[in-house]
């Protein structure tokens, strides 16, 4: 937690929990179904988990993040609260409450399309890892999808970005 973008990252998720976001998911029948595309050590989902969501899926491309993952959610209690597999966007497992990415900016552009397909609609995306000369080209790239910026956290060069997918009807 002590890179810039992870830091941004939680606190864009307590915000979210503090609006009541995480406890009340999307019909506000129960806890959110969040996903943490490209998961790392785990840290986004257990955050995710202790802030109120109900079901975390954690997912990366890289078998030693994954085992990294199901540790530190072990290690947290959390293991059945978090689900852990290799993988990327879109998930498959989806619509999912909450989509939380903390890639590369050009990652970010690439997977907008699985990334907004895993996020139900009037869902919340959180994207970070973005350094602050590239922010316009990744909210153009969500917004092009139907998701709208609606909160922005920035720490130096560093932003993220909380977006909002339109409804449906």
């Amino acid at each position: 937690g002590l890179h810039p973008t992870t830091r941004l990252c939680l606190a864009a998720l307590e915000s979210l929990a503090d609006r009541g976001v995480l406890a009340r998911g999307g019909a506000g029948d129960g806890p959110a179904r969040v996903v943490d595309i490209g998961s790392g050590s785990g840290i986004l989902s257990i955050a995710a988990a202790r802030l109120g969501a109900g079901d975390v899926l954690a997912v990366d491309v890289d078998p030693i993040a994954v085992a990294s993952s199901t540790a530190n959610a072990r290690r947290n209690r959390l293991a059945r609260r978090i689900r852990v597999r290799e993988g990327s966007a879109p998930t498959g497992n989806g619509p999912f409450d909450v989509v939380l990415a903390n890639l590369v900016a050009t990652l970010l552009v690439q997977l907008a399309d699985g990334l907004v397909a895993d996020l139900r609609p009037g869902g919340t995306l959180l994207l970070s890892g973005i350094f602050a000369d590239r922010e316009a080209e990744v909210a153009a790239a969500f917004r092009a999808r139907g998701v709208e910026i609606v909160n922005r956290w920035a720490e130096g060069d560093w932003v993220a970005l909380e977006g909002v997918r339109e409804a449906e009807g």
